[in-house]
């Protein structure tokens, strides 16, 4: 098991969830995940419990990637998480969220979400700023390109 920890830009914890470790990478950890909180309608997708997610986390990129499959199986998309490179021990993972989010549909449509969030955030020195554009740029050309998780798009 392994915990996953998810702070925001002044570093205070969000949320905490336990997940199992699927693959070790060289710079991140593949994590499986089961969505137990209540059903959450997001309008472009529904998050149920039983989801099944599979997480990529990486101490090199400034994203997250979550696979987000129904608990028989099917396909949902992926939920993308724009974040400072992530902090990854033996036992936790602990990241920071910068608030900008992406959806990718099965079909490998991309959904921005979130911008004014993170536009309208004081919290997000340049450094940050850059990073998050950075990723956002990395994570979108992944996309376009069917690259590592994406080559499973429809």
């Amino acid at each position: 098991m392994i915990t996953i920890i998810k702070l925001d830009p002044a570093g205070t914890e969000q949320t905490r969830y336990e997940g199992t470790v699927l693959e070790r990478l060289a710079d991140g950890v593949v994590v499986g995940a089961t969505w137990v909180r209540a059903d959450r309608e997001l309008g472009y997708t529904r998050f149920e419990t039983g989801d099944q997610f599979v997480e990529y986390f990486y101490s090199d990129r400034w994203f997250n990637v979550f696979a987000v499959a129904s608990r028989k199986g099917v396909r949902k998309g992926w939920y993308c998480n724009i974040a400072e490179p992530a902090c990854i021990s033996r036992d936790v993972v602990t990241q920071v969220d910068l608030y900008l989010d992406v959806w990718v549909n099965p079909a490998g449509e991309a959904l921005l979400l979130d911008e004014d969030e993170f536009e309208a955030t004081v919290l997000l020195d340049e450094r940050r700023r850059l990073g998050a554009r950075q990723g956002l740029r990395e994570l979108l050309g992944m996309v376009e390109r069917r690259e590592e998780v994406f080559a499973a798009c429809l």
